[in-house]
């Protein structure tokens, strides 16, 4: 006895075969999808981490900056520190070296002398005298400072300024 062709899932003239090649056909279509999604996912997992990687370095930088600024601005408010003024009003603009300084000592056009620290450098520059910096009392003179610190991690430098007075910073900015 022999069953109805809808019954058995075929036509008498259908072959097996071609069937079979159809399921091979949508096997390697879904094979060729997953592996383009696995693909982009490791294209993106390694692009985060290269974002991670340049935020690291970056807020390394940020800090040996801002160590190297501490360290200036507490040799400032030290007892006796004195330094000599500026030569000419071109010596007293920050420093331009500081964007492309690797080593230290003097140098540059700027005249700074420039110190080593951990992670990067800094120095100070006698800029003039006030009587009254932001937030200070009336009627007298106050010697401003500005220190300018460079923090080096890998390939991010970040460059931070301050000025001071004997006392306290009365100003503060990041350059890069």
């Amino acid at each position: 006895m022999s069953l109805p062709p809808s019954v058995i899932g075929w036509d008498e003239g259908m072959n097996v075969s071609a069937q079979r090649g159809a399921v091979l056909i949508v096997s390697l279509v879904f094979l060729l999808l997953l592996t383009l999604l696995a693909t982009s996912s490791m294209q993106n997992a390694t692009l985060q981490e290269k974002v991670a990687g340049t935020l690291k370095r970056r807020d390394a930088s940020f800090q040996a900056a801002e160590t190297a600024l501490r360290i200036a601005e507490a040799k400032i408010v030290a007892p006796g520190f004195s330094l000599q003024g500026c030569s000419s009003p071109a010596k007293c603009l920050p420093p331009p070296e500081a964007l492309t300084l690797s080593n230290s000592g003097a140098g540059g056009s700027s005249g700074v002398d420039w110190v080593a620290t951990r992670g990067g450098f800094y120095g100070i520059q006698h800029v003039g005298q006030t009587d009254q910096p932001a937030g200070g009392a009336d009627g007298q003179f106050w010697t401003l400072y500005r220190v300018t610190a460079i923090g080096i991690e890998g390939d991010s430098r970040t460059v931070l300024e301050s000025i001071h007075t004997q006392e306290r910073r009365v100003m503060w900015r990041q350059r890069q």
